[in-house]
């Protein structure tokens, strides 16, 4: 399946079926201070084991970072 991560495309086969799923791959599910938006829309943290993909997502995943 094809998904825009971050507005790079990637590839996945197989493919995740879940937002959730794509966190677990792509954060190594640490999931604290991270926030979602498919498509232009905010996923709330407890819709994403909800969210099914669909080919062809855009994906923004946003992580907290400390620095000063």
């Amino acid at each position: 399946m094809e998904l825009t991560i971050n507005h790079q495309i990637r590839f996945f086969d197989p493919a995740p079926t879940s937002l959730e799923d794509l966190l677990l791959l792509e954060l190594s599910g640490k999931t604290q201070g991270v926030a979602v938006a498919i498509n232009n829309k905010v996923v709330p943290k407890d819709d994403w084991g909800l969210m099914i993909l669909k080919p062809h997502d855009q994906i923004i995943l946003i992580t907290a970072s400390q620095g000063g």
